[in-house]
């Protein structure tokens, strides 16, 4: 586990921060699809992310969800530090998008840390920032984009965050995930192959270009 730590936060944390994540953090192994945190859950902990990627989802009061972002190695879910801080529940559902490794730190060093440390201070708040954006930007593609557009954008958003230019999501997954109707789904996904963008093959969607 400690060089998986090193590999992914040495140039972030300062080596004392690392023996103490060592020494009190739980590791796991996640497969894909996994639910790791529900709505309405409290949070004790917080993942720090080695391998492997997470959807963040938000739910709206019919109990559909909405892709928010994605989490690669090296983050961690502000949403998450939030709820952690805050002893609030949780308003987001963490899904595995791959198999994942990551450690589970406890509520009360994340707390301790934050006046111990500067380069944890300094994660949390740029984890922040980094999360505020790419919600920012989830909003603007759904009040901005045309449906085409999010759909590209969704297609290599998941293509940058597993580094694979294939996707193998069915096309009712695509569109709950980005709450729309298969059949729209379907449709625009035909209009990009015509349009050159993407491949569309019987198990996978290949992108064209990234």
């Amino acid at each position: 586990m400690i060089q998986e730590l090193k590999d992914n936060y040495k140039d972030v944390f300062e080596e004392g921060l690392i023996n103490e994540i060592n020494q009190v953090a739980t590791f796991k192994e996640i497969p894909e699809n996994f639910k790791i945190i529900e709505i309405g859950d409290y949070i004790k902990s917080m993942p720090l992310l080695l391998s492997g990627v997470i959807k963040i989802f938000r739910e709206d009061t019919n109990g559909d969800e909405l892709l928010l972002y994605f989490l690669e190695n090296g983050d961690t879910c502000a949403m998450t530090l939030s709820c952690c801080i805050g002893q609030s529940r949780s308003e987001i559902r963490a899904v595995t998008e791959t198999q994942v490794k990551l450690l589970m730190i406890p509520v009360q060093k994340m707390e301790e840390w934050m006046a111990k440390y500067t380069s944890w201070r300094a994660f949390v708040l740029n984890s922040y920032h980094t999360r505020l954006n790419e919600v920012m930007e989830t909003v603007d593609s759904i009040a901005f984009l045309k449906m085409d557009e999010r759909l590209l954008k969704y297609l290599k958003d998941k293509a940058r965050v597993t580094h694979i230019n294939s996707i193998h999501n069915t096309h009712q997954e695509i569109a709950y995930e980005l709450h729309t109707s298969r059949v729209v789904v379907s449709r625009l996904l035909k209009k990009l192959e015509n349009m050159g963008k993407i491949e569309l093959n019987r198990n996978h969607i290949r992108l064209v270009e990234l």
